[in-house]
């Protein structure tokens, strides 16, 4: 990222981006237990505020998530913080993200050091965030209109995938590109926007997964997802 505090053009910054971003780190994510240093310095430089519709630029360094339009949503801080932790990413891996959203939790990871691979189902949202990615100068992402419950096969293995949406199960398509090592995050559930969020490991062959809590996202549509809405 060139200048994490240069904003799309022909708009003001938020007051003292900086300061509020070091806020968040150090009042939040740090207070609620986020510990990786990765993740911290990341979150310190990425700006949150241009990753959400101006009128909530006020907010964007709060505690809670935000709309997008589109039915769609910016995870609260310790969400995306808490998923990027339990990543494990090391720089140089490959990931793969299901639900680009506004790019926010792209441009996090990819301020990580992984090299990113991003699927949007939405149009607007998806030329949103490419062009909000560019303006930015973040590198290490690449983004893909479709839908991203059969994953990206043509780049597949990856050392990680993250589904930030919750479906009623795991795609079978993504653990097919889960490499070996490799660890998913993804929010599953009986019922939209109640999931628990699922950590799967492979390991010499082998799937385990654990629950990490419950959470409340919005909802994967897919092929091996909830129906797309009427």
């Amino acid at each position: 990222m060139e200048n994490s505090d240069s904003t799309l053009p022909g708009r003001q910054l938020v007051p003292d981006p900086v300061r509020l971003r070091l806020r968040m780190v150090h009042e939040q994510l740090e207070r609620q237990g986020i510990s990786d240093a990765q993740v911290l310095d990341a979150m310190s430089r990425v700006p949150r505020h241009c990753f959400v519709p101006e009128a909530l630029w006020v907010s964007a360094y709060s505690a809670f998530p935000l709309s997008i339009g589109h039915g769609q949503a910016i995870s609260q801080p310790y969400v995306v913080a808490f998923m990027s932790e339990q990543l494990h990413t090391s720089p140089g891996m490959r990931v793969l993200e299901i639900g680009t959203g506004s790019g926010y939790q792209a441009a996090v990871l990819a301020a990580m050091g992984v090299k990113v691979f991003s699927i949007e189902r939405v149009p607007a949202l998806h030329n949103a965030a490419r062009e909000r990615l560019r303006n930015l100068g973040v590198e290490g992402v690449t983004l893909r209109l479709a839908d991203g419950t059969l994953g990206w096969p043509e780049e597949a293995p990856f050392d990680r995938i993250i589904v930030t949406a919750g479906g009623p199960g795991i795609p079978p398509p993504l653990l097919r590109q889960l490499a070996n090592p490799g660890i998913m995050l993804i929010p599953v559930g009986d019922a939209p926007h109640e999931q628990r969020l699922v950590r799967v490991v492979r390991k010499e062959g082998r799937l385990s997964a654990n629950s990490l809590g419950s959470v409340n996202f919005v909802n994967l549509v897919g092929s091996h997802g909830w129906a797309r809405p009427a």
